[in-house]
């Protein structure tokens, strides 16, 4: 197959053009109808998803391909540090989840059912009774083979009394979920440490801005607890920070062990506590052997024949959420802004509009597409707008309402020689003109997922 199925039209694209700006309501209806979050308008108005029930929404075309860059970048930092990537059942049984305790605690917020047969069942919000009970039924391990990490990106489900906010709260999500097992705590808090240290990766290598803070165990327990939030006015959680005495918890944890400091003390000086607001888009836990010691989740130690408890740690990420906080972080007011690496396409060429020389115009767009694609890196990357009844200036607002990373503006000096292209920095809102070989130099170093 030629480079021409690397080829993507806007008049083929399932994305939202034809309009300016979203519609403007006023702010009273927006926060009655849940849309007093910028990015879940954007979200809304620009076809990246679209709403099925409170609470529940479809993923569109161009929001599916951001998340599945952002799936890939967290399989490669998962796998990196020996993750075992598997699909355990949505499905968990409720006696499972009462044998745990955490069937009360969990309380309307889990999603309980009945089959044919009338055995209940709950859909997962998250895995610790599965995952552990999988491994209690599987012959007992050697503690050669540890530790053991697997994990899942999946559907997870939650009774949210209001979801808002769109993918930030709503009731069904997409989670990526880690569970380790290891010998003992000294070797399981190796194994914490090591994959906080690839979460860090993951959110350095997305590239907004995060805060990574102590946080409360909650219903999921365990005795030791990490969040990663992205600083945000709508965010649900609290923040306690000092930039002086590296003050990083979560409110909740601070009233929960009865230690809430009103200020931070250093020798010879006062900090004051700041209090921001949060959206928790990861969280790490160490559990010790909560759930293990419970389903007799063995492994056979060194002696060849004591059955030891493992000792487990459990690591989230919310990856619609990482998706939205991020929009929600980095977007204007009308115009999406996306992550650079898990944009849903990164060039955006538009050609001059019909004219004397409309067809050559949209050819040389074409040609242009085919030389930027044979690029490995690039392919499935660009997206000619051909759209050519409309101006330069019109398409270009819908290019930069959408968020592509890259606007390249044929104009008359793209017919030239030598030919001459206007690069637009979105982000940045920088323009360059460049020749042919600085064009392709440059689109040698976008870095994709």
């Amino acid at each position: 197959m030629g480079s021409y199925c690397y080829r993507r039209y806007v008049s083929r694209l399932f994305q939202n053009s034809g309009k300016l700006n979203p519609k403007a309501k006023s702010e009273r209806r927006d926060h009655e109808s849940g849309f007093s979050c910028n990015s879940h308008k954007l979200m809304l108005y620009n076809d990246i998803i679209a709403q099925s029930h409170p609470g529940g929404f479809h993923i569109l075309p161009l929001g599916l391909r951001s998340l599945e860059k952002l799936t890939r970048l967290v399989d490669e930092e998962m796998q990196a540090i020996g993750g075992l990537k598997i699909s355990m059942t949505t499905l968990a049984s409720d006696s499972l989840w009462k044998q745990s305790g955490r069937y009360t605690e969990a309380g309307a917020e889990l999603f309980t059912l009945k089959d044919r047969h009338k055995h209940e069942y709950c859909l997962g919000p998250t895995h610790e009774e599965l995952v552990t009970k999988l491994l209690a039924s599987m012959p007992i391990i050697s503690y050669k083979a540890l530790p053991i990490k697997f994990y899942q990106i999946s559907r997870k489900f939650r009774d949210e009394m209001a979801p808002k906010y769109g993918l930030l709260r709503g009731r069904e999500f997409e989670m990526k979920d880690m569970y380790t097992f290891d010998r003992n705590e000294e070797t399981a808090l190796v194994t914490y440490s090591t994959v906080c240290q690839a979460y860090d990766r993951i959110f350095d290598r997305i590239g907004v801005k995060y805060i990574k803070v102590s946080g409360a165990t909650g219903i999921i327990g365990g005795n030791l607890s990490h969040e990663y939030h992205y600083l945000a006015d709508i965010g649900q959680d609290s923040i306690l920070l000092c930039d002086r005495c590296g003050v990083r918890m979560n409110k909740e944890l601070a009233v929960e062990d009865g230690s809430l400091p009103k200020t931070c003390q250093l020798p010879a000086t006062k900090c004051e506590l700041q209090e921001k607001k949060g959206i928790e888009v990861g969280h790490t836990f160490y559990l010790g052997t909560k759930y293990s010691s419970i389903f007799k989740a063995t492994y056979k130690d060194q002696d060849g024949i004591s059955a030891i408890d493992y000792n487990m740690g459990c690591f989230g990420l919310g990856m619609t959420r990482i998706l939205q906080a991020s929009l929600e972080t980095l977007s204007t007011e009308n115009s999406l802004r996306w992550p650079k690496l898990i944009a849903p396409h990164q060039i955006y060429i538009i050609p001059k509009k019909d004219g004397p020389r409309g067809d050559e115009y949209l050819a040389n767009a074409e040609a242009l597409s085919d030389a930027l694609t044979q690029r490995p890196h690039l392919r499935g990357e660009v997206v000619i707008d051909d759209r050519m009844s409309l101006t330069i200036g019109r398409r270009n607002v819908d290019g930069d309402r959408l968020g592509y990373p890259y606007i390249v503006i044929l104009g008359v000096k793209a017919l030239e020689s030598p030919a001459q292209f206007e690069v637009i920095d979105v982000n940045r809102g920088e323009t360059t003109f460049m020749s042919t070989d600085q064009l392709m130099t440059f689109a040698d170093s976008i870095e994709t997922i």
